[in-house]
């Protein structure tokens, strides 16, 4: 079975957006998705890359460009739900280091579904410990176990080794997308990773 592995971190919308878009890519091609939880800051710490509305922030047009192509897709795809965090930019290492205890526990799936939820469609603080823990709480998880394994050394090392490894095959921003070795990078990439999983 071919694999498309993500380079993720909840604290890009536009991983949401691409995350929300994969379905019909996956049944089409029978391929098997494979998350990997990294830090956004520590890509953009190792490749000297910046996120858009820093990068962008300056440039007349740009910006604006970027978020009318964040609303194509989201008309494209139908993602009604989606809404910019008011708290937005969110520090998501508690986040992140939970999906790699939760992938650990066998509820990566579930995990992810609720803390995107409560990143991306209801606004809440997530990097606040106490609110994560409530929304895994009320998607049926364990969050005071899965926030408490977050403090785990293991747990923190397979974080940064994640991020470290991503960076070394070539990414410098999320979310990326890998087909084997092949990079495929951002939400508007997903046409050719479709044909990249069907070649």
């Amino acid at each position: 079975m071919k694999q498309l592995e993500f380079i993720f971190d909840f604290a890009s919308p536009n991983a949401y957006l691409a995350y929300q878009a994969l379905g019909p890519i996956l049944e089409a091609t029978g391929a098997e998705l494979v998350i990997t939880p990294c830090l956004l800051g520590g890509i953009f710490k190792a490749t000297g890359n910046q996120a858009p509305m820093v990068a962008f922030g300056g440039i007349k047009n740009k910006l604006d460009y970027e978020m009318l192509e964040m609303r194509r897709f989201i008309a494209r795809h139908q993602l009604t739900a989606f809404k910019m965090n008011p708290h937005f930019p969110l520090n998501s290492i508690h986040a992140q280091r939970g999906l790699i205890a939760a992938q650990a526990a066998g509820v990566g799936l579930p995990y992810m579904r609720a803390v995107l939820k409560g990143f991306w469609e209801e606004g809440l603080k997530m990097d606040d410990v106490a609110v994560i823990e409530q929304v895994l709480t009320q998607a049926g998880l364990d969050g005071p176990a899965l926030m408490a394994a977050t403090t785990e050394p293991e747990v923190k090392a397979a974080l940064m080794a994640n991020t470290e490894s991503a960076v070394a095959r070539g990414a410098f921003g999320v979310p990326s997308f890998f087909v084997g070795s092949e990079l495929y990078f951002g939400k508007d990439r997903l046409g050719q990773v479709q044909e990249a999983l069907a070649a």
